[in-house]
């Protein structure tokens, strides 16, 4: 899976963002995600999260992480039309974007410390729960909470991310 990195903050090393490309690319084994699949991470502070946090959610706060699934519009044609190969390649590509996650690194520290493990540990959380927000996990109910954060703990464990 190719994840696009992007560092608002100026403050997120090479390595911890090598480490949360392999972390996330373990996760997207682990689902079984195929490998054509297209992402994006942008650390942000807490400013900035706030504003696509009230942009996208309605809420004028802070957060941890957004996740943004990108859901590609069905593209239909006439019956008796015969797609060409090569449009159909070129509009596969348009599929291959999953969405995007914006990961406050002050919110990740405040957590972190509140939580007691370290910052690259919730740095990894935040990276995984984003990711299986955007692959169609939620919390919004209990039974999908139970799934969707067992899976994470799962994930992070086989990892050897744990707290």
């Amino acid at each position: 899976m190719y994840i696009e990195m992007l560092d608002n903050t100026g403050k997120v090393s090479d390595d911890m963002q090598q480490e949360t490309v392999k972390l996330l690319n373990f996760a997207a084994n682990f689902i079984h995600l195929p490998e054509h699949k297209e992402m994006a991470i942008t650390y942000v502070l807490n400013d900035e999260i706030q504003k696509i946090n009230h942009d996208y959610r309605g809420k004028d706060a802070p957060t941890d992480v957004v996740s943004l699934e990108y859901e590609p519009e069905q593209i239909s044609f006439d019956a008796d039309f015969d797609m060409p190969e090569a449009l159909q390649a070129e509009l596969a590509e348009f599929d291959s974007f999953i969405g995007e996650l914006f990961i406050s690194i002050e919110k990740a520290q405040e957590q972190a410390d509140n939580y007691g493990h370290s910052y690259e540990r919730e740095m990894g959380f935040l990276a995984v729960h984003g990711f299986l927000h955007i692959n169609g996990y939620d919390h919004m109910i209990e039974e999908e909470e139970k799934v969707m954060f067992a899976l994470q703990e799962e994930i992070l464990t086989a990892y050897g991310l744990t707290r």
